[in-house]
């Protein structure tokens, strides 16, 4: 543990800060079946947090045609884009940022949103005078989602991972924390239920940020000091 790095909150936005879990669903949903793939919704919510790539392969197995990939994943970022004015964020999200950094912790977001999603996801957020650092899948230097986008969101921020809490709403974020050796606070806000996610290892679990900001005090992130 580098003790002289300071400690911090990563957070996933969509499903956990932003209200978007359902509305990317049937996003893809909609893309996957003009594309003649016909994906039962249940089955394409279980896998966000994936990141669009892995969504793919675990939707449709690795003897899809691949040269459709790019033409769904476009058709999903047009159709999802059809929601960005009306995008809302989950209640208590901004005043969880605010409560994080009034503690002296780094807030960063790392996401699988595109740049002009997360132009979108930031402006529902208005939160921005308290995020430290922002990492995406779509940046040159990342290498992918899951524990590698993480482990890019703790290099850019200067945060060492004993330092570190993530908070996320799927069973991906929880798995990608724990790769990683990171508590993962899930939330139940995204679609996902408590025992699954409890399964997959969370360490803390909440409804939604307004029940994690209640409940701070007795949260692993109190631990960080």
């Amino acid at each position: 543990m580098e003790i002289d790095k300071p400690a911090g909150v990563l957070f996933d936005v969509d499903g956990t800060l932003v209200d978007t879990a359902y509305l990317h669903t049937v996003s893809w949903w909609e893309a996957l079946r003009q594309a003649d793939q016909e994906i039962p919704m249940a089955a394409i919510h279980r896998a966000l947090g994936m990141g669009s790539e892995r969504l793919l392969q675990h939707l449709l197995g690795p003897e899809r045609d691949r040269d459709a990939d790019e033409r769904i994943r476009y058709g999903h970022d047009s159709l999802f884009a059809e929601f960005w004015d009306r995008l809302r964020p989950l209640p208590g999200a901004a005043e969880l940022l605010r409560a994080c950094s009034a503690r002296g912790l780094r807030v960063v977001l790392a996401t699988s949103a595109t740049e002009r999603e997360l132009a979108a996801l930031r402006a529902a957020l208005l939160a921005d005078d308290v995020i430290d650092g922002i990492t995406s899948v779509t940046d040159p230097d990342v290498r992918g989602s899951g524990p590698d986008l993480l482990a890019a969101a703790l290099d850019r921020a200067g945060l060492d991972r004993s330092r570190v809490v993530f908070v996320g709403d799927s069973v991906w974020d929880v798995a990608a924390a724990g790769d990683l050796d990171i508590p993962c606070i899930a939330l139940t806000c995204g679609g996902t239920g408590r025992s699954e996610l409890a399964g997959a290892g969370a360490a803390a679990i909440f409804d939604d940020p307004a029940a994690l900001l209640a409940g701070l005090s007795d949260s692993p992130v109190a631990a960080l000091g």
